[in-house]
């Protein structure tokens, strides 16, 4: 009897190249949304030691954190479509049975 797949249970040894592909690329923008997300506290903070960056430095602030909300955003999205793909495998399968 085949298990259910469930939300951030997809072992990669399970995983179609598509699927492996898909994670690779899901991976990729969230190291780019946490650098990104960094590099905006890192700059922020240093216009914080002048008074006339400060207004610079509090949007920097903010857009960061829009780029740490997006984090779990990413891994959400990444989960529930590998959720979707492993279903259309499984009913794939059961309409060939």
């Amino acid at each position: 009897m085949a298990q259910k797949k469930r939300l951030f249970d997809t072992p990669k040894h399970e995983q179609s190249p598509e699927q492996r592909r898909f994670v690779a690329l899901t991976e990729i923008a969230y190291t780019v949304v946490d650098f990104g997300a960094a590099f905006c506290f890192v700059i922020g903070s240093i216009f914080f030691f002048y008074e006339s960056l400060m207004i610079p430095g509090t949007w920097l602030f903010l857009i960061g954190s829009l780029l740490f909300a997006a984090k779990p955003s990413i891994r959400l999205w990444r989960e529930l479509k590998l959720l979707e793909m492993g279903d259309y495998k499984d009913l794939a399968q059961r309409k060939q049975s």
